[in-house]
């Protein structure tokens, strides 16, 4: 009995704020595996490290991979800020097994900030901040705009 209260399961939400994305969603994903629960939050501040044109430029290559016979048939690629970070998680987890599958469900990314998640106590992961100015990188809510993400109101 006193094992099963040691492993609770605890919400942990994740500030992306100045966070590098690589970094921040490589940390997520062992939070993941290890049973908790994840929430990022401000998945639109989370920054891309490189030049500000060629990370635009590789993304927009990326959107034209497609089914040769039918584009209808995917794949699919995401534009909005809080699906690009929940799938380079997935990329991280192993999703063909049940251990990363239930991981990825545990997983929620949200774009800003929810009401019921101001109150909670927001984590971030210091080698996963910025390091140099934040002119020497882009914001993941920068290269949804121009990759076809209609924004906020």
């Amino acid at each position: 009995m006193a094992d099963n209260k040691a492993k609770k399961p605890q919400t942990i939400v994740v500030d992306a704020t100045n966070c590098i994305a690589g970094r921040m969603c490589s940390h997520v994903s062992k939070l993941l595996l290890q049973g908790n629960k994840v929430a990022i939050v401000n998945a639109e501040k989370a920054m891309l490290s490189g030049n500000r044109y060629k990370v635009i430029e590789q993304y927009k290559e990326h959107l034209e991979i497609n089914s040769v016979t039918n584009p209808i048939h995917g794949p699919f690629h995401p534009r909005r800020p809080d699906t690009v970070l929940t799938k380079m998680v997935r990329g991280m987890v192993p999703k063909q097994k049940t251990s990363g599958i239930e991981a990825h469900q545990r997983l929620r990314v949200y774009i800003g900030v929810p009401e019921e998640m101001k109150a909670a106590k927001m984590q971030s992961f210091e080698d996963s901040k910025i390091t140099r100015p934040e002119a020497h990188y882009i914001s993941m809510g920068d290269v949804a705009k121009q990759i076809g993400w209609k924004g906020l109101p």
